[in-house]
């Protein structure tokens, strides 16, 4: 008998509020009770998303969303009533385009952004070589616990760089502001290389340092299988470009590669790479960027503030966005790391930059986030160089401040709110390389004066949003300069820089993304660009 084969269609319910003590299986109930209502009877449920409302302390509840598939389409009315939208499908691989290749398709960097174009084209056939300039996995573990142990900064395998980009050493975040359907296969892929359950669900998932790693790994492994190849230590020194102004090959710390096309998915600390861009006559534009300090707080204090006595083993530890803005200069809280650390994320000799990073457990004593103020192309001059030497002397500063050799410089809440100094951290201390390495300073002799002016504005108005959050035993630890890159590559709708039209600048690092997601997002996009005009190469 033939197999009958039967169109099926997918929806998402929204907004379909439980006490936080419910459990899933009660959501599903719920969608199944509302799509009963409106005559239909779902092939599947499942979790979709789970998010926290905390609004009502004495009332905490998760908000699901619930995917369900149907073997009908349901109507606009329909879907009103219940809260429904379509699901949105990813775009699809484009097929091959007819434009041959001169030479391998090169992908500078293996962070998120240079892992998903390569993995893309991988399995599309296109036996992408990716170089990185930093160490493999398991190196570059090594090689940072060292500098965290030992301040021996080795300056190309580091929080910087290496094998997973900068976002490894942080809370492994997934939340991204952009919109895209491709956000899903971000996730599926990652889950598929070891990352957590909870990420397929969760409204702000995280993976932690811990698993990123091992992420990483098998990420690079399932290249390798499908054909591609990855050069570690190895790094871009030039290129070479032809009378039309391609790229023909590029140059390398393990010698010369010729090139059909070149993603460049650097990260957003390759400041040489941009010099050499620069030189060779691609367009880069300055934009605006922000900077500030690490604030640590305890833990248990956030939970406390945001959900009162609620179980924090259900809910999970308390997390927090923030924001206030003046004008055209605004202050938000930036990467923040629920029971985590503030770490050294240095990557030049001679310059202090600090990072929050969280384990899977999220199990610290201290709560961190960044605290970074908007620095606008008219505080620095507007051209590409001189956005990165705004970074550069804000990071010499606080180098030379606590004294170096990585030391942090640290202030209490209390003494830069009040323009004092010398207060030593008691209930709540500084989790920087285990508060060995710091130094009591001035932050607002490092940080320039719009920034520690509005930062200290910002933390009046936080506290209105979080009770204790301005505490005078808080901790600052500085300074914060890498939240995302100072400029941008330029490139056309068509994803290629203009006049140089087989270089796909891309990700963080290009100017066009904001953390892992956005950034593998992009990556995939560029892979798309270059199969969609040239043939796999054999």
């Amino acid at each position: 008998m033939k197999k009958q084969h039967f169109e099926t269609y997918g929806y998402v319910l929204r907004g379909i509020s439980l006490p936080y003590t419910a459990d899933a299986g009660m959501a599903l109930q719920t969608a199944k009770r509302a799509l009963s209502a409106i005559g239909v009877t779902p092939m599947k449920l499942s979790v979709f998303r789970r998010s926290v409302d905390a609004r009502k302390k004495k009332d905490i509840r998760f908000i699901y969303s619930v995917y369900a598939l149907c073997d009908r389409a349901l109507s606009e009315k329909q879907l009103l009533k219940i809260d429904a939208a379509p699901i949105s499908v990813p775009a699809q691989v484009p097929q091959s385009g007819h434009e041959e290749l001169s030479g391998r398709v090169i992908v500078v960097g293996f962070g998120p952004c240079g892992m998903f174009a390569a993995l893309t084209l991988a399995k599309k056939g296109y036996r992408p070589l990716v170089i990185e300039r930093g160490a493999p996995v398991a190196r570059r573990r090594e090689d940072v616990d060292r500098f965290l142990k030992t301040g021996i900064l080795n300056a190309e395998s580091n929080v910087q760089f290496g094998a997973g980009g900068a976002g490894t050493f942080s809370d492994g975040k997934l939340v991204t502001r952009v919109n895209d359907p491709l956000g899903s296969v971000v996730f599926e892929t990652l889950h598929s290389f070891g990352a957590p359950d909870s990420i397929l669900t969760l409204a702000k998932p995280h993976v932690g340092t811990d698993k990123l790693l091992e992420v990483v790994a098998r990420a690079d492994d399932a290249i390798r299988a499908h054909g591609g190849e990855i050069l570690y230590d190895t790094k871009m020194v030039g290129i070479s470009r032809d009378f039309s102004g391609r790229i023909t090959s590029v140059l390398t710390s393990q010698g010369e590669i010729p090139c059909g096309a070149l993603i460049l998915a650097i990260g957003h600390s390759a400041r040489d790479t941009y010099e050499l861009l620069l030189e060779k006559g691609i367009t880069l534009e300055a934009k605006d960027f922000s900077v500030g300090a690490r604030t640590e707080h305890l833990q248990e204090d956030i939970d406390r503030a945001l959900y009162g006595d609620a179980d924090v083993s259900i809910l999970g530890h308390g997390e927090y966005s923030l924001s206030y803005r003046e004008g055209e200069r605004g202050v938000y809280s930036f990467c923040m790391c629920p029971g985590g650390e503030v770490i050294c994320a240095s990557s030049e000799q001679g310059g202090l930059v600090v990072n929050g990073m969280s384990n899977f457990a999220r199990d610290g004593r201290n709560a961190n986030a960044a605290i970074a103020v908007s620095v606008l192309k008219s505080d620095y001059g507007a051209t590409p160089r001189q956005a990165i030497a705004y970074q550069r002397a804000i990071e010499q500063r606080a180098f030379v401040m606590a004294g170096g050799g990585y030391r942090a410089p640290i202030q209490t809440l209390g003494d830069f709110l009040g323009g004092t100094r010398g207060s030593e951290p008691s209930r709540i201390l500084p989790s920087f390389r285990s508060g060995s390495a710091v130094t009591l300073c001035d932050l607002s002799e490092i940080l320039p004066a719009q920034t520690v002016a509005m930062m200290r504005r910002g933390f009046v108005q936080f506290e209105k949003r979080i009770e204790g959050y301005s505490c005078a035993d808080a901790v600052l630890t500085g300074v914060e300069t890498r939240t995302s890159a100072p400029v941008r590559i330029t490139r056309t709708a068509q994803m290629h820089a203009p006049g140089c039209e087989n270089l796909f600048p891309a990700g963080e690092g290009a100017g066009y993304a904001g953390g892992i997601t956005s950034a593998a997002i992009d990556g995939m996009k560029a892979a798309y660009a270059v199969i969609g005009r040239y043939q796999a190469k054999e």
